[in-house]
């Protein structure tokens, strides 16, 4: 459990230290600042504030407290059944990378009432239209991670 914790903090605080870094210090606190090129093509700070859920869905609905409510019950579901049946080394940092992430995307919706997505990957051609976190990183790759490293049956750290 210990492991999943730390995993989590880190996650967690190194999203928000992203978040505060293009949001405060780079300025980018409104969608109409502009974009920053960080490595054209491919990567670029553009500032978007997501209200619902993946790509946007739902954002035209106040989902604000269901949506916070939502992630704080997984992250506990997470929790409960990691520590209840055990787990691998890896599904307990799965676990970490999953809670760390999506406690980051509630404290955005705490305070700004929206997710705060600012990273933008486009390649060859393709302009991609949306935006994304690190905390979106560490929920897809938790989720996978908790998908497919499986139970050991074993407590872990």
């Amino acid at each position: 459990m210990r492991l999943m914790f730390w995993t989590g903090f880190w996650v967690f605080l190194i999203d928000q230290i992203s978040k505060y870094f293009v949001v405060h210090w780079l300025g980018l606190i409104n969608e109409q600042d502009g974009i920053i090129e960080v490595w054209p093509p491919f990567i670029e700070f553009r500032m978007a504030w997501n209200r619902g859920v993946n790509f946007g869905l739902f954002a035209d609905y106040d989902m604000r407290w269901v949506l916070i409510a939502v992630a704080l019950l997984i992250s506990a579901g997470v929790i409960w059944w990691l520590n209840r049946s055990g787990g691998t080394k890896w599904a307990y940092i799965a676990g970490g990378f999953l809670i760390g992430g999506a406690l980051g995307n509630v404290i955005d919706r705490i305070i700004y009432g929206a997710v705060a997505d600012f990273l933008n990957m486009s390649c060859c051609g393709f302009n991609n239209p949306y935006a994304f976190n690190v905390a979106d990183i560490a929920i897809f790759a938790g989720a996978i991670g908790l998908a497919f490293l499986g139970e050991d049956g074993k407590k872990a750290a």
